[in-house]
């Protein structure tokens, strides 16, 4: 059914005024105050809200083979949590195994996940064996709507990482092909000595999970990867960026006139290192994991001056029975935290106490996504996109409970957190999925979206 969104403040990347969103089927077909529409439209009142576009969460990892389990969320259940936080689009990240190609990896990835979405997704493809057979295919992974690929420059014992030379390779070829290169930055071998160290001094709780991979370890990788995309002059896309150091290095390769992105997570803007001190620490393992103050600080202050271009969950959730794997000893904890349900209502929330503005939250949770990986019909309220839209209540007090969410863990990181506004509806290209604290969309509604390459 048509619908037309009256009464409600339109917000975005640069603007808030109050005007009303007419919905043709899945599109915006016009935006405007006192809107004149068809009869019969249906009216949804929107007075007292923000209405904003849905957000776009760059980095997921569902139904993920890691650590020797497989994360806590498949497709239904880590889309049906994004939607309930008012994401209507996902990344969800490929590993290619030795020996596929890029495609080849994302056909069974795809078979599984389309019956189940209940948003709209695309996928980046994790490259694991960069032969010359893969380089060649990067252009025709782009026109097939998969033109962004990550390198890990960590994980080396699990046969993940890519070497520095692997780095060269690949930002070459993404720059003949219009693809875009993601890092996850961390240096493995001081990472591996100072596991090696501390396990010989039975230091094994949480806490040294953090000081195995303390800021150094990941701001060296960031340091490294930058002075890579510097020299071939290819863009670069630095996932979950968690340091200080790092963070200047971004601002000034940015300042610098390169084209280097930078994503962080919420997990890094609310917690530090210090909750790897807490009895219940080995759920916030991660990797990297959360860091000291003055890191935290530092991408409070690349956010607001726009330097964090975008802010993504790296949502990976165990159980509390997977964690407990290590309950005595931190290696053997899965890495990965929970946060897709909690990314927009907790960036939105400090925008309604004046942290940052909302039209910055539009910027990096929906518009730079957009635009950065090629999503020409998402990521805004404009006429001709989709109709992915979310309305939000800055007066709703909201506290985060593991039973209020919709993911399949059974706890949250974010237990107590309180937050001040909460969203009450998300719409996916027109379809309503959830309503005041209830999922109401379906499997399988999502689609997948082929996604744009760069010019080159």
């Amino acid at each position: 059914m048509d619908m037309v969104f009256r009464g409600g403040t339109v917000v975005t990347s640069h603007a808030r005024f109050p005007a009303d969103v007419y919905v043709k089927g899945e599109k915006i077909a016009a935006i405007g105050t006192d809107l004149t529409v068809p009869e019969g439209t249906k009216t949804i009142d929107a007075t007292g809200k923000l209405v904003l576009p849905g957000a776009i969460d760059a980095h997921t990892h569902l139904e993920f083979p890691f650590n020797g389990t497989t994360s806590a969320d498949d497709y239904f259940a880590g889309t049906r949590a994004a939607a309930c936080g008012g994401v209507t689009m996902v990344f969800d990240f490929v590993t290619q195994r030795k020996g596929q190609g890029i495609r080849e990896a994302v056909q069974p990835r795809d078979a599984l996940c389309a019956p189940k979405a209940c948003i709209d997704y695309s996928f980046h493809v994790a490259l694991t064996d960069l032969t010359p057979a893969v380089l060649e295919e990067f252009a025709d992974a782009a026109a097939a709507g998969l033109p962004s690929f990550k390198l890990y420059m960590v994980y080396k014992k699990d046969g993940l990482m890519m070497n520095d030379a692997d780095i060269v390779a690949a930002l070459e070829r993404s720059k003949e092909t219009g693809t875009l290169i993601a890092v996850h930055a961390e240096n493995p071998d001081v990472i591996d000595r100072n596991i090696d160290i501390f396990r010989a001094k039975g230091k094994l709780t949480p806490w040294y999970h953090y000081k195995s991979r303390p800021e150094a370890v990941e701001a060296e990788a960031d340091i490294r990867a930058i002075h890579w995309a510097k020299a071939v002059g290819a863009p670069l896309y630095i996932v979950h960026l968690a340091n200080d150091e790092g963070m200047k290095a971004v601002r000034a390769a940015v300042n610098e006139g390169y084209p280097i992105y930078a994503e962080t997570c919420p997990q890094y803007l609310h917690f530090t290192c210090d909750v790897y001190k807490r009895d219940d620490g080995r759920n916030f393992i991660c990797s990297p994991p959360m860091k000291g103050q003055a890191s935290q600080d530092a991408l409070w202050e690349g956010l607001k001056e726009g330097y964090i271009r975008t802010v993504a969950t790296d949502h990976c959730p165990f159980t509390q029975a997977q964690k407990d794997w290590g309950k005595d000893d931190f290696t053997k904890v899965p890495n990965g935290c929970m946060g897709v349900e909690n990314l927009y209502p907790y960036l939105l929330s400090e925008a309604t106490r004046g942290r940052i503005p909302y039209e910055k939250v539009v910027e990096v949770c929906a518009e730079n996504p957009a635009k950065i990986f090629g999503c020409t019909e998402k990521g805004a309220l404009v006429p001709g996109k989709d109709a992915d839209i979310v309305l939000y209540d800055p007066t709703i007090p909201f506290t985060i409970t593991n039973d209020k969410m919709h993911s399949d863990c059974d706890y949250t990181i974010w237990e107590g957190t309180e937050l001040s506004g909460y969203i009450t509806e998300t719409y996916s290209r027109g379809k309503l999925v959830f309503e005041d604290g209830t999922f109401v969309g379906e499997k399988g509604w999502g689609k997948f979206v082929k996604c744009a390459p760069r010019k080159v």
